[in-house]
C-alpha cells in the first residue's frame, strides 16, 4: 500500500500499553494490559417484559435499539479486522486483535436472541433490521474493484477507510458501555436483571477492548484527518440510526403505539443516571484532539471487576473450566 504510512513501533499506541487512572470510579489505576478474551455467554430471555424498565417504554426501546443495531454491525467489525489481520506486524496487536474479533462474534449472537424474544412476542425487528444489514453488507462491505488498473490499492485503502469508521463507531460503544456500568438509577427502577446483566456484560467488554480499532487503525494508517472525516460522518449516522431505531420501535409496540418525546429524553440522565442529551451529543468530541487515545476515558479496572461478579460471565467461566 504505496500511501500508507509505516506501521507505528510496537507498543506506541498499543491497546493497554499505558495505565490510565480508572475513568469513572477514579480510585485505582487501571491495568497495564488485559488479555481480552470472549466469554461463551448465554441468556434466558423466556421471562422478559416487554417493557423491561418497568413502566417506562421509552427508556426500554432506547436501549432496545441496541439489539436491532449491534448484531450486524459487530459482524461487519469481524469481517473487517479478519481482512486486515494479515496487513499487522505487531505480535501484540495481533493478540489484542484475535481476543477483539472472539468477543465481537459473540457480542452479535447474543443481541440476536433478544430479536428472535422480540419477535416471538409480536414486535417484528425486520423491517428496521433489514435497512441496518444493507447499510453494513452491501453499502460498507468487501469491494473488489474489477477493472480498475489500481485494484489492490483501492482495496486496501477501502480496508483502512473502513477500519477508521470501526474505530469512530468502538469510541461511542465505549461510552455507552461506561455509561450502562455506572447507570445505578436502572437497578433501583427495577429493571430486568438478566437484561442489565446482557448490557453490563456487553459494556464491559467494550470498555475492556476500547482501545483495539484505534490502535489498528493507527498501525495501519494514523492519518488525522482521515480519522476526523470518519468521525464526523459516523457521530451524525449514528443519531439518526438510533432516532430512526427508537421511533420505529415505539411505533411496533403490541402493548400499544408511541411516539416518542422529548420529556422522556430530558430525564435520562436524572432518574437513571444515563447520559444526558447534552453528553450525547457532545461525547465524539474528545475523539477530535490530535492527542487523543481511548484509554484516557473508562475504566479497564471497573470492567474487569464487573466481567468477574456478572452472572453471565461467571458461568461462561465455569463451563470453560476458568
Amino acid at each position: 500500500m504505496t500511501d500508507m504510512r509505516e506501521p507505528m513501533q510496537a507498543g506506541s499506541t498499543g491497546a493497554g500499553s499505558t495505565g490510565a487512572e480508572a475513568g469513572s470510579t477514579g480510585a485505582v489505576a487501571d491495568p497495564d494490559r488485559v488479555a481480552l478474551r470472549p466469554r461463551d455467554v448465554r441468556f434466558d430471555w423466556t421471562g422478559l417484559p416487554m417493557h423491561w424498565v418497568p413502566g417506562d417504554p421509552f427508556t426500554t426501546h432506547l436501549l432496545n435499539v441496541l439489539h436491532l443495531l449491534l448484531p450486524e454491525g459487530e459482524r461487519w467489525f469481524v469481517e473487517v479486522f479478519t481482512e486486515a489481520l494479515p496487513m499487522v506486524r505487531d505480535d501484540r496487536l495481533v493478540e489484542d486483535i484475535r481476543g477483539f474479533i472472539g468477543q465481537e462474534a459473540v457480542h452479535a449472537e447474543s443481541h440476536q436472541g433478544v430479536l428472535d424474544h422480540l419477535t416471538g412476542h409480536g414486535l417484528d425487528p425486520e423491517p428496521y433490521v433489514g435497512q441496518v444489514r444493507w447499510l453494513f453488507r452491501r453499502a460498507l462491505g468487501e469491494r473488489d474493484f474489477v477493472g480498475h488498473h489500481d485494484a489492490q490499492r483501492r482495496r486496501a485503502e477501502w480496508l483502512v477507510e473502513r477500519v477508521a469508521g470501526v474505530a469512530a463507531i468502538e469510541h461511542f460503544t465505549a461510552f455507552l458501555g461506561d455509561a450502562i456500568l455506572n447507570s445505578s438509577g436502572l437497578d433501583r427502577s427495577g429493571a430486568d436483571p438478566t437484561m442489565l446483566d446482557m448490557l453490563r456484560w456487553h459494556g464491559a467488554e467494550e470498555v475492556e477492548h476500547r482501545a483495539v480499532a484505534f490502535d489498528l487503525y493507527q498501525h495501519l494508517d494514523g492519518r488525522y484527518l482521515r480519522r476526523v472525516r470518519q468521525m464526523l460522518v459516523v457521530a451524525p449516522a449514528m443519531g439518526a440510526l438510533w432516532v430512526q431505531g427508537l421511533r420505529f420501535l415505539m411505533a411496533n409496540d403490541p402493548t400499544g403505539r408511541r411516539r416518542p418525546r422529548l420529556r422522556d429524553a430530558l430525564r435520562l440522565h436524572r432518574v437513571y443516571g444515563l447520559p444526558s442529551l447534552w453528553q450525547l451529543c457532545w461525547s465524539f468530541a474528545p475523539y477530535l484532539r490530535p492527542g487523543y487515545h481511548p484509554e484516557q476515558h473508562g475504566s479497564t479496572s471497573q470492567a474487569v471487576t464487573y466481567l468477574a461478579t456478572s452472572a453471565a460471565a461467571r458461568e461462561a467461566d465455569e463451563r470453560t473450566g476458568r
